[in-house]
């Protein structure tokens, strides 16, 4: 007989593209997920996407009976359950802490009781806080962070001592984390803790470090959520995107289908518990370049990315990564291009429709002071 794997969150976007990973290989997969109205809707239903092979659980992480049932005669946990975005932490300070941070807790109570075989912990590239760079003479700088004056005056780019010149290149692993956000913070207290009590009942487990992930089944009427999925949301409603700062900033972004591989592969290789993996493209790409793909991906070349020149309270300038570790280990090789990506988008966009919140969630923010 099959394993049965556990996903919590496993309706939402990753998670689903994962079940339908494991249901390929021969998994049996369960789902314990909340359905929460700001990625589902206001009116929740088990998702359309979800395929017909997956048993789903509505329950709430934190809910220790609704954990408990979740787990039952279950093999191995994928636990990628968690509110999700950086600027929304920085004022639901109790949710964000509530959700990942508890809930973390209470499903890994639960294991102690009853351990499985193996567990994969969703984290985020958010953890680094800003990437790796390069100074004058090649010296790593692992420590940035830029000063608000600087931001104010729309010196966006980190500089070294005397105003030096630093490069930013590829982050691994080994970089020391830096907790910028709520979110960023509530991520690394999910892989520490996973592997802590991993360690602690002889349950081999492994985070992953998402970058910047995209694909269909992203939640477009949320503001909140990746940001292709943002300005897709913009431009469906003939709304320029909106760029913070000068555009210029760079991210990885590597699509759900290469992230799902991944974790099925991590699962499958019980000898690298313990370990933590980068999963991105390994390409890096400005976010303005990423505002006129989309825009040519959705058909509306036309609408030109509004850029704001504001900065956002817990946002960084540059970070993508560096994903050799994952080659060695995982055998780890991203087969989906950014072009290929956005034309699955694309088409998967053109059967969607979208509310903009983008301008509330905008106003939220500044009305909390939350941007300079």
């Amino acid at each position: 007989m099959s394993e049965r794997v556990l996903i919590t969150g496993g309706a939402g976007f990753i998670g689903s593209h994962l079940a339908d990973e494991l249901l390929a290989a021969g998994y049996r997969v369960r789902v314990l997920d909340n359905l929460d109205p700001q990625v589902h809707g206001p009116n929740a239903e088990r998702p359309a996407y979800l395929a017909d092979e997956v048993e789903l659980q509505r329950g709430d992480v934190r809910d220790a009976e609704a954990v408990r049932r979740a787990l039952a005669g279950c093999d191995g946990v994928f636990h990628f359950a968690a509110a999700v975005g950086v600027g929304q932490s920085m004022y639901e300070i109790a949710h964000y802490t509530g959700v990942n941070n508890l809930g973390t807790a209470v499903l890994l109570e639960a294991l102690a009781k009853a351990p499985v075989g193996r567990l994969i912990v969703a984290s985020s590239m958010s953890v680094y806080g800003e990437g790796r760079y390069l100074g004058p003479t090649d010296e790593v700088h692992d420590a940035v962070r830029r000063r608000r004056e600087d931001l104010q005056a729309g010196r966006f780019e980190p500089a070294g001592e005397a105003g030096a010149v630093l490069r930013p290149v590829p982050t691994p692993e080994t970089k020391r984390p830096d907790l910028g956000s709520v979110y960023a913070l509530s991520k690394y207290d999910q892989e520490r803790l996973g592997l802590m009590i991993g360690e602690a009942y002889d349950i081999p487990t492994s985070a992953m470090r998402f970058f910047n992930v995209y694909g269909t089944r992203q939640a477009l009427s949320n503001p909140y959520t990746g940001v292709l999925a943002i300005f897709a949301s913009r431009l469906l409603n003939d709304n320029a995107p909106l760029v913070f700062e000068d555009g210029r900033q760079r991210r990885d972004f590597v699509s759900v289908r290469d992230v799902a591989r991944a974790c099925r592969a991590a699962y499958e290789r019980p000898d690298t518990a313990g370990e933590v993996f980068n999963i991105g493209s390994g390409q890096s790409y400005g976010i303005d370049q990423i505002a006129a793909a989309v825009a040519t991906a959705v058909g509306k070349p036309q609408i030109e990315a509004e850029v704001t020149g504001r900065y956002r309270v817990g946002d960084i300038r540059h970070c993508f990564a560096d994903i050799g570790k994952a080659r060695r280990l995982l055998d780890y090789h991203p087969q989906v291009t950014l072009e290929q990506g956005l034309a699955e988008l694309a088409d998967w966009l053109a059967t969607q429709q979208a509310e903009d919140r983008v301008e509330t969630a905008r106003e939220e923010l500044a009305t909390r002071g939350l941007t300079l």
